[in-house]
């Protein structure tokens, strides 16, 4: 087991031998015996550029983030309404908020957390999410908790992803999927989903978003391994899906009970993996089912996904969780121990208190249609424009098509925005023009699958009600541009 120390200890000891007591080899000075860190150092010195970056993370396009940065900063309409990003714009719940103070005074919360997490905690989440498993989960075996549901998925594929495994995820997917996904060597396969036909002239529910399932099975190859979808909608014969919250964001579909069937159905039948991204799951507005609690055959291949952060409006906690059976979560948190040993403890205890008050203080179903409200207070200028919108089942998210919004021919966008598909074109005029932040869906698209969403902006609603007021107001100077 180490083997690896006592080799480094007998090469420190041989440094410190005389000549006499090394072996004769060590003494040879012929270019071919040189000491092997000569030979290193030279080739290094060779090296064109010693400060390359590896390929993982030297994207050659700008994103979109740094774009819209760029527009608001630019723009002459100040201070820009910032509707693009998913951030809260209010506090967690007075609950949430004083156990964070309290955990802070707690000398065992500011020490290292055990690397699966704070028992406080996944008993709390065990006991959270039992009811809807409709089985009693074990906090020590079946939940794990991350640093934020993003690096709980990264430590999924780098516990099951080997280099040259194929994912399949649904577009528009979550960004942050892919560098997951290919840290760990992995290739992608897209499956777009498809929107209504006549959604450019109708506001329809996000539900009309459909899977081919056929188009689905036909990108199942052997080195498949794992399918990523979230919920709302925003993979060698050994497959994984996730399927996160049953809803996609951006688009805010909750899939049905018959589609995760099907998806289901293809999972056992190619042996499948399911990383259910479920981070959303407080913010349905439809019903909808966990594909874990379909079967038994389902759970046991199920990875699901959650995020304190988003359920208490907390996403700088950082706080994620996996459930799923012992089998799967024992890899995901070993992956999670070497990515980063154990994730902020204070307010994981936090987390704990507040998932145990969350029930008792009516904050769900107060969470929820608070989140409603606000999605139908400010779809209400898109009414007001007669401009179609994609109404979500779950999350804060909301698709427009802005198709009936035509843009100057000689308008002066910079190359780099010029270049990209129209909905970016629409980002930067609204951000310059009437000071509004909204994010181009095709950022979570291949270019071949890009046409499908370039006439959408994403908004999020997740803001005061001053904002969405304000962004309403702002909003209302698109109609000299619209065309119907």
């Amino acid at each position: 087991m180490f083997s690896g120390y006592r080799t480094s200890i007998s090469t420190a000891i041989a440094r410190f031998k005389t000549p006499a007591q090394q072996p004769l080899f060590l003494r040879h000075t012929s270019p071919r015996f040189l000491d092997p860190r000569a030979r290193a150092m030279s080739a290094t010195t060779a090296r064109a550029d010693p400060f390359r970056p590896a390929k993982r993370v030297a994207g050659q396009r700008q994103d979109v983030w740094s774009i819209v940065n760029e527009a608001a900063a630019a723009s002459p309409v100040q201070p820009i309404v910032n509707m693009g990003q998913g951030f809260f714009g209010y506090n967690p719940p007075q609950f949430a908020i004083d156990a964070a103070k309290e955990a802070l005074d707690k000398v065992e919360c500011n020490q290292y957390s055990p690397t699966k997490g704070r028992p406080r905690l996944k008993q709390a989440i065990a006991d959270a999410y039992s009811p809807s498993f409709g089985r009693k989960l074990n906090p020590d075996t079946e939940v794990t908790i991350t640093t934020g549901a993003n690096e709980g998925m990264l430590s999924a594929f780098m516990g099951f992803i080997e280099p040259g495994d194929e994912v399949i995820i649904f577009e528009p997917f979550f960004d942050q999927y892919i560098s997951n996904i290919e840290m760990p060597g992995g290739t992608i396969r897209y499956v777009p989903l498809h929107p209504p036909k006549d959604g450019a002239t109708r506001t329809s529910p996000a539900s009309e978003w459909s899977i081919d399932f056929e188009e689905l099975e036909n990108t199942i190859n052997p080195k498949t391994r794992m399918i990523v979808s979230e919920f709302p909608l925003s993979s060698s014969t050994h497959f994984k899906i996730t399927n996160g919250h049953n809803s996609h964001n951006p688009v805010g579909k909750v899939f049905s009970r018959d589609e995760l069937e099907k998806i289901g159905e293809l999972c056992i039948k190619h042996n499948l993996i399911i990383l259910s991204d479920e981070v959303y799951d407080r913010l349905y507005y439809v019903p909808f089912t966990r594909i874990a609690t379909l079967s038994p055959k389902l759970y046991e291949r199920t990875l699901t996904v959650g995020s304190a952060g988003k359920a208490f409006y907390a996403t700088g906690w950082r706080v994620g969780y996996l459930i799923g059976p012992e089998h799967l979560i024992k890899y995901v948190a070993g992956a999670h121990t070497r990515i980063c040993y154990s994730s902020v403890s204070p307010l994981q205890e936090a987390a704990a208190v507040a998932f145990e008050q969350a029930d008792k203080a009516g904050f769900w179903d107060e969470s929820r249609t608070e989140m409603k409200k606000k999605m139908e207070r400010f779809c209400e200028v898109f009414d007001e424009l007669n401009i179609p919108y994609s109404d979500p089942e779950g999350g804060y998210f909301v698709l427009a098509n802005m198709s009936s919004v035509k843009l100057p021919e000689s308008y002066p966008f910079p190359p780099h925005v010029a270049s990209r598909p129209r909905d970016f074109k629409l980002c930067w005029f609204l951000i310059h023009e009437v000071g509004v932040a909204a994010i181009p869906p095709t950022e979570f698209y291949t270019d071949a699958n890009a046409h499908i969403a370039e006439d959408y902006l994403r908004f999020a609603v997740c803001k005061n009600d001053d904002v969405l007021e304000t962004a309403k107001e702002r909003l209302r100077g698109l109609k000299k541009y619209i065309v119907q």
